[in-house]
């Protein structure tokens, strides 16, 4: 799997673990291959199972509404979810298919290389912090690796809790903040390369 079109292409035809049995169609991700911000998400739903396509039910349109608050489009990010095909009945994902969808999302990370990771839910959340709870990280983000990590509760969850709409929305509003933090992150340690190189020069001349 050398791009996102092939990851795409051996997900639509993935039969590693019992979701694929009941697929319409597989949901892969979308969005641009050099996006700084990945948002990644618990399962396709039925909107999404249909259409092949991540976020494109009600929640779908809660998380675009989300992204114009802060002056980003869907075409800039990357939306993908844990796991690529729709659990039955919409149900939590199982560990096992996670781990079986680990190699997909793990390769579009690896290629994409985004700044920041927005988690919707506990489940990818669980991924970068193991043991926590949504209700006590939601809006804190935390350094894993190489990659900032902001958890979020999911959309969805604003659907059936009309009171955590604000919270979801007042947590979105840090999004562009983080990016432009870790750019600058990013962008330090090539200083220091760069003044490191001079110095170095300086010896010989």
């Amino acid at each position: 799997m050398n791009n996102l079109a092939e990851v795409a292409s051996r997900v639509s035809v993935c039969t590693d673990c019992i979701l694929s049995k009941q697929r319409t169609l597989a949901v892969p991700g979308e969005g641009a291959g050099n996006a700084s911000v990945m948002f990644i998400g618990e399962g396709p739903g039925f909107h999404e199972d249909r259409q092949g396509r991540p976020f494109v039910g009600p929640a779908g349109k809660f998380l675009s509404e989300l992204l114009d608050s802060v002056g980003m489009k869907r075409e800039d990010v990357f939306i993908t979810n844990v796991v690529k095909c729709r659990p039955p009945g919409n149900r939590d994902p199982l560990p096992g298919e996670i781990q079986a969808c680990k190699k997909y999302l793990d390769k579009q990370l690896e290629l994409i290389k985004p700044k920041v990771v927005v988690t919707l839910g506990r489940h990818s959340m669980g991924r970068y912090m193991p043991g926590q709870t949504i209700t006590k990280v939601h809006g804190k983000p935390k350094r894993v690796d190489d990659v900032m990590v902001y958890p979020l509760y999911h959309p969805a969850a604003a659907l059936h809790n009309v009171s955590l709409k604000s919270v979801i929305e007042e947590d979105f509003k840090a999004v562009p903040g983080l990016l432009k933090e870790a750019a600058k992150e990013t962008a330090k340690p090539a200083a220091k390369t760069e003044e490191q190189s001079s110095k170095q020069l300086n010896l010989f001349s």
